[in-house]
């Protein structure tokens, strides 16, 4: 039977295979298990697989991947419907990146994040998006899986070249993506700070838009996630 999923693994993926490494961990737990590459796997549901960077981090203190169980291929192909993935995806990096934060994450002995359900420290910076393509990272180059990068500033071993990929040309910040789905979904385009700005999601007509029939029926495509966990604050 052929299997008509546009968003089932791709051989020889990287990222696919990170994914298939962690089915063996259980899911909403948080752990520190190191697969037979030396990948050490921090969190594993049913949307979202996340690893720390050791091969090539862009910090000295934290780079995490949280990588789409699907191989889902961009940004684009997130609707409206999926805001409340992003929203879960954003309070994951938080959360791990804040069970990093502290002098014990550089060692190399395997350790359990604990998630801190007290407010982030004002002073710590993270630093949560998407590379868009064309651009890929370098070190880390997937640019077909979607994948979100998640680091503490400053991003002390970046380097110059490598750092393109994460500057405005090609970084795209969780945040602004929420917030520009949401601005179109509410058909609000006033926003202080984006004067004049041609943001990528711009290009794509359909996107974040709700559309359905006169008769009330809507045709707005499904999330991505699954239905226990597609709650906006939920489960992270």
């Amino acid at each position: 039977m052929m299997d008509n999923n546009p968003y089932r693994p791709r051989t020889g993926c990287p990222l696919c295979g990170v994914v298939a490494k962690a089915l063996e961990i259980p899911i909403n737990t948080p752990c520190s298990s190191t697969t037979s590459d030396k990948i050490e796997i921090l969190w594993r549901d049913e949307n979202f697989t996340a690893y720390r960077e050791h091969a090539n981090p862009v910090s000295s203190k934290a780079h995490v991947i949280i990588a789409f169980n699907l191989h889902v291929p961009s940004i684009y192909n997130l609707s409206s419907s999926d805001l409340p993935l992003l929203v879960n995806i954003r309070n994951l990096a938080h959360r791990l990146l804040s069970s990093l934060n502290t002098p014990s994450s550089t060692t190399t002995s395997p350790r359990v994040p604990t998630f801190p359900s007290s407010p982030l420290n004002g002073k710590t910076q993270f630093r949560i998006g998407f590379i868009t393509s064309p651009f890929k990272d370098n070190k880390i180059p997937i640019t077909d899986h979607l994948h979100v990068h998640a680091y503490i500033e400053p991003a002390d071993l970046l380097g110059w070249w490598r750092g393109i990929a994460y500057t405005s040309v090609a970084w795209y910040g969780i945040d602004d993506l929420i917030a520009e789905i949401r601005e179109t979904v509410s058909n609000n385009r006033v926003k202080s700070g984006y004067d004049n700005r041609r943001a990528p999601i711009d290009q794509i007509p359909e996107a974040g838009s709700r559309t359905g029939t006169p008769n009330g029926i809507e045709t707005t495509k499904t999330s991505l996630s699954r239905p226990e966990h597609n709650q906006e604050g939920g489960q992270s």
